[in-house]
């Protein structure tokens, strides 16, 4: 099938195909990774008690919905494929819109997409291994492999997606299941047990820390909001049954952990899910969470890669040295450059992680700080627009105003000075390869700086 590519200016643009149903496995599939399958221990580490790692939890579910409610004024009343880029363009003007397109491009999403594809890779690398490299093998075919579904057309990405996200939370209620059904429950006194380390402020502080980054990733859904059918009424159901189907899930499957293996268990768990099943199943449970976390890592590497190539598309329309970024292909629906280019990228980060021998934790430390810098710059875009823009409509308004934005750039301003506290030297890298887009945004201003502007009824 030839597809063909539109310059930009031309007719072709995002076309509303995405359901809320697309929508909502979106940022199911995002969110839900392998995440909550390693940071319960760390969280369990840090509380001082089985009810305290539940209402952990349940507070980071509390701080995801806050946001949500945020997003979804921001995304109903500016629907566009460029999500937070298009609101800092509008709250902030384009140069600080640039630096945070070249952070996707160059550290958040592309290096989100490589620490996933490394987790996939992991995994896949326990079942059927592929030598010494099988885990950067996996981890690049997996960018490839999904690279192209995407690039074949929206339709195929989206389908995958839910397939996917289908999997991965059906294998997640079966360990809830398991949990709470099959296997026999911890001793008491091991349940009793408390660590060590936990009850002190700055160990609940940390264990937020977890949970927050787990929770992360449900604010994508901004970037297919220009994609959706009736986005101005639809997204906002998106964020919030999204954050909702997440957070009973976590609960569920914590009050699983915490049945079979007890608070002091969890805190030692290496792999607590496996832990769980091989005593709910025996050996073959173990085998069974492998694969469990390598389609949840693959699930949210597919996501990342569908919201990622969004900005790439929007940055091209503003600044004509990316230009070749912003075509959209009328056949496929889908920005094809940038997702290419987005691919390319991962694989460099891929290449880097590989030779550095520590793969996840480099692309930890790399995303982290920029990440939750431009989180709370949106949160605040909220507060700018409403005084900027009074009159564009906003069929979802957030609610108990100024309070609730106020209390959103709180968290994520904690978040940053948290992630900045406990990552280490990749934090630095993925900080100054954010500020090499600074001459970047100079040499792109000097060349024709941005392409003509869509006036803003089109816009939003």
């Amino acid at each position: 099938m030839s597809v063909k590519s539109i310059a930009v200016g031309e007719a072709a643009r995002p076309v509303p195909t995405l359901s809320l149903a697309d929508a909502v496995a979106i940022i199911v599939g995002i969110v839900i990774g392998a995440g909550v399958f390693r940071t319960p221990s760390l969280v369990a580490a840090n509380a001082s008690s089985e009810t305290a790692v539940l209402l952990i939890w349940l507070a980071g579910g509390v701080v995801s919905f806050v946001g949500a409610l945020c997003y979804a004024e921001l995304a109903t009343a500016y629907p566009h494929s460029g999500g937070d880029y298009h609101f800092l363009t509008r709250a902030y003007g384009r140069p600080l819109a640039f630096l945070y397109a070249w952070s996707r491009i160059t550290v958040v999403q592309t290096g989100s997409v490589a620490l996933l594809a490394f987790v996939f890779g992991d995994y896949a690398s326990q079942l059927v291994p592929l030598g010494a490299y099988s885990t950067s093998v996996y981890a690049a075919l997996a960018v490839v492999a999904l690279t192209a579904l995407n690039v074949l057309g929206v339709r195929q990405g989206t389908r995958t997606q839910n397939l996917l996200t289908a999997v991965e939370v059906s294998c997640l209620v079966l360990i809830i299941i398991a949990g709470l059904m099959w296997a026999a429950p911890a001793e008491a006194a091991a349940a009793a047990e408390t660590p060590a380390a936990a009850g002190s402020g700055g160990a609940l502080g940390l264990a937020m820390v977890f949970v927050l980054l787990t929770y992360g990733g449900w604010n994508e859904a901004a970037y297919v909001s220009a994609e959706m059918t009736g986005a101005r009424r639809n997204m906002a159901w998106a964020l919030i049954l999204s954050i909702g189907v997440i957070t009973a899930l976590y609960l569920l499957v914590n009050v699983a952990y915490l049945r079979v293996l007890g608070l002091e268990g969890v805190a030692r768990a290496e792999a607590v899910a496996a832990d769980l099943m091989r005593g709910a199943v025996g050996e073959r449970g173990a085998q069974f969470v492998s694969l469990l976390i390598a389609v949840s890592a693959l699930t949210s590497a597919n996501a990342t890669v569908i919201t990622g190539a969004r900005t790439n598309y929007a940055l091209g329309r503003d600044f004509r040295v990316f230009g070749f970024l912003g075509r959209w292909h009328r056949g496929a629906n889908t920005p094809v450059n940038a997702l290419v280019v987005q691919g390319l990228i991962a694989l460099a980060l891929i290449l880097i992680g590989t030779l550095a021998r520590r793969g996840f934790e480099t692309m930890v430390e790399y995303t982290a700080p920029v990440f939750w810098c431009f989180f709370l710059l949106t949160g605040l875009a909220l507060i700018v627009l409403r005084v900027k823009e009074p009159r564009v409509p906003r069929p979802f308004r957030v609610p108990l105003y100024p309070l609730t934005p106020i209390l959103f750039c709180a968290v994520c301003a904690y978040m940053l000075r948290a992630s900045l506290a406990y990552t280490g030297v990749g934090a630095l890298v993925g900080v100054a390869v954010l500020l090499t887009g600074v001459p970047v945004l100079w040499l792109a201003r000097r060349r024709q700086p941005a392409l003509a502007e869509e006036d803003d009824e089109n816009l939003s």
